[in-house]
């Protein structure tokens, strides 16, 4: 549906595509992509299989046509459920005059996938080129995604390093092939990412045998999702090689947080992460995230060569994947300050620049209570819930989850008040035992901005209010020797200083 070419059908397809056209109506375009002619009319869309067989794929008769498209229509339905999308499918049937018909009498000549057009202009892909993409869309994604994984089927065989060990085979081969590098520059490369799953295997294979391999999207990035009714819709997932769509859950979100990354919108990938994992509680497996997102990225670097596309975009993905291999420490920062002091907005801003690619993992006190009550974030829980033993239990499972975070080598940002002498003491232990570097942040806010930030907030997790302020500013805050900033200053400059701070 998002072919790059318009085209004219011609050989077999050419007087079926002719018939699809009249079927769509005036003004109706034709896309064709190598596998697919595409249909789009005002009020609808035909996806039509070019009679095919390669590799990979086998369209070559009207009968696996119509069972492509019938699983294509299934697959793609786990997430469009409303039928934004994905309408049905359609036989196409040649009746005894000659003519062809949909859904008629006669003889099967082949099969649609109907759908309702959309805007192109919402193709998430589009909408990375305005500017940052919306933070509440990116939520909106994770939770469709979490979605899709949880419902996907387990493959229950128990392949996880031997499934990315095929992928870096065909890497290694196709670094050469696509004219992306030489055969000794890949060589080395190849050895890289061969140590990197030597690390991981067990991991993976672990993952694999708890049901984390599952028959996934396959081709998740920005181009197949757009904007509908202000959510998004993820569609045209991979429906023709089962084996390619079945991958540790984890590496199909790769793909998007590769493609996020690539398209500078780091704050979107990590958010995606983070929002990934608040749902899924995932935290052993953000080891794996940065070598997943260096395969994508390496698999796009020799697609895009292949396909001679330009030098220096290929070149930008193997930058990605190298960054994305490299070791990067983690480091646990902890963002404290009064209610209304920005810590939230703050680690958002400096998430993308810590740890390994893509950014620190932000563990707030405020999601981690809401968790707690199994509540969503936007919830307002009563006063019961900030009772001194639950706000101990809160703080103490935040601490629990930074250690699980650092241990699977992530970068770990603490949000939370931490006005209590012993909550600061606390944190820094965590990254003391952990054996990483720890950086404390307390944010200075004068109490009339304070109060006025609280009362302007809408739909946040924070269930703070002015009382709340003015009860925290009674507090004995005891010594504060984590570095103060005034939180008055613009956010990125902040983030900037206290990135350099964590790296030195």
């Amino acid at each position: 549906m998002t072919g790059d070419h318009a085209s004219e059908a011609v050989g077999p397809t050419a007087a079926v595509v002719a018939f699809l056209m009249r079927e769509a109506g005036e003004g109706a375009q034709l896309v064709s992509t190598h596998i697919s002619h595409v249909v789009i009319g005002r009020e609808v869309v035909f996806k039509l299989k070019k009679p095919v067989r390669l590799a990979y794929l086998d369209f070559s008769t009207p009968e696996r046509r119509l069972a492509f498209c019938e699983r294509e229509y299934h697959l793609n339905r786990r997430t469009d459920p409303d039928g934004l999308i994905y309408d049905g499918v359609r036989r196409i049937t040649r009746g005894p005059e000659g003519g062809f018909h949909l859904d008629g009498y006669g003889d099967l000549v082949d099969a649609v996938v109907c759908m309702h057009p959309f805007d192109q202009t919402t193709l998430l892909d589009r909408l990375a080129t305005v500017g940052p993409l919306d933070p509440t869309l990116v939520d909106d994604l994770a939770t469709a995604i979490v979605a899709l994984h949880e419902q996907a089927e387990a493959s229950g065989d128990g392949d996880g390093a031997a499934r990315m060990a095929r992928v870096l085979d065909v890497n290694a081969k196709a670094f050469v092939d696509s004219g992306l590098m030489g055969a000794e520059a890949a060589a080395a490369f190849d050895d890289e990412f061969r140590s990197a799953l030597d690390r991981h295997a067990t991991l993976l294979d672990r993952r694999a045998a708890d049901g984390q391999v599952r028959r996934c999207h396959g081709d998740l990035h920005l181009r197949n999702i757009c904007v509908i009714a202000s959510r998004p819709v993820i569609f045209d997932c991979l429906e023709f090689d089962e084996d390619l769509a079945t991958t540790d859950v984890l590496y199909d979100l790769a793909f998007l947080i590769m493609d996020l990354w690539h398209r500078d919108q780091k704050a979107a990938a990590n958010r995606l992460l983070n929002r990934y994992c608040d749902a899924t509680g995932e935290a052993e497996g953000l080891a794996l995230v940065p070598f997943l997102v260096a395969v994508r990225a390496a698999v796009r670097a020799h697609v895009t060569a292949s396909a001679g596309g330009a030098g220096a975009e290929a070149e930008a993905y193997l930058a990605l994947a190298r960054q994305a291999l490299a070791v990067v420490p983690p480091v646990l920062v902890a963002v404290g300050g009064l209610s209304g002091s920005g810590k939230s907005s703050l680690a958002a801003v400096l998430s993308p620049s810590l740890g390994p690619l893509p950014g620190a993992r932000i563990l707030s006190s405020d999601r981690l209570r809401k968790a707690h009550f199994g509540v969503t974030p936007q919830h307002r829980l009563s006063p019961e819930a900030y009772r001194p033993e639950v706000s101990e239990a809160v703080y103490a499972a935040l601490r629990e989850a930074a250690a699980a975070v650092l241990a699977a080598g992530s970068a770990v940002i603490a949000d939370a008040v931490h006005a209590r002498p012993r909550e600061r003491d606390a944190v820094e232990a965590v990254a003391g035992a952990s054996g990483v570097s720890f950086l404390g942040v307390w944010l200075d806010v004068p109490p009339d901005r304070l109060m006025a930030r609280v009362e302007a907030r809408r739909g946040d997790p924070s269930d703070a209010t002015v009382a709340t302020v003015r009860t925290q500013l009674g507090y004995d805050l005891g010594d504060i020797a984590w570095h103060r900033f005034d939180a008055g200053r613009p956010q990125d400059e902040i983030a900037a200083e206290i990135a350099a701070l964590a790296q030195a």
